[in-house]
């Protein structure tokens, strides 16, 4: 039974050094999981980082979609102010091509603007306000 018990024992020891194998190549095997598993984590967090921060540029950042309203909004109101200028422009050639060409209109403008008059014609001039009277207004005493 010596020989027995000592096969035994060398094949109890291999098992458990088979064991102690297995379960150290399993801790590896494990570890190497457990830091796949970590390191995706990491790199899943990473990417969220990475997209959270190009939204952000994307909405804010130098060329982002606040900027894009804003030079939207720009270009409108200076459409509109090139529509004004235009039809005021327009209003003004009209009028200088009735100066050069209608007499009557020459006249007009000058009836108006230097207060000429026909022989005969008497002109009232109103007071600009509403709320000034017929006398001229005094100015006021200046401050020392």
């Amino acid at each position: 039974m010596g020989e027995v018990e000592f096969v035994l024992s060398s094949v109890m020891t291999r098992s458990s050094k088979g064991r102690a194998v297995t379960k150290q190549s399993g801790g590896v095997a494990g570890l190497y999981e457990r830091s796949q598993v970590g390191w995706r984590k990491v790199a899943t967090g990473a990417a969220a980082l990475l997209a959270l921060g190009m939204g952000y540029h994307v909405i804010f950042g130098q060329n982002g979609l606040t900027v894009y309203q804003q030079k939207r909004q720009d270009a409108q109101t200076l459409d509109r102010q090139l529509h004004s200028l235009k039809r005021e422009n327009d209003l003004l050639k009209g009028h200088v091509e009735r100066l050069q060409n209608d007499p009557n209109a020459i006249e007009h403008q000058a009836r108006e603007e230097l207060h000429y008059t026909r022989p005969g014609e008497v002109i009232y001039t109103l007071p600009t306000s509403a709320g000034s009277s017929g006398t001229p207004s005094e100015p006021a005493p200046a401050k020392q």
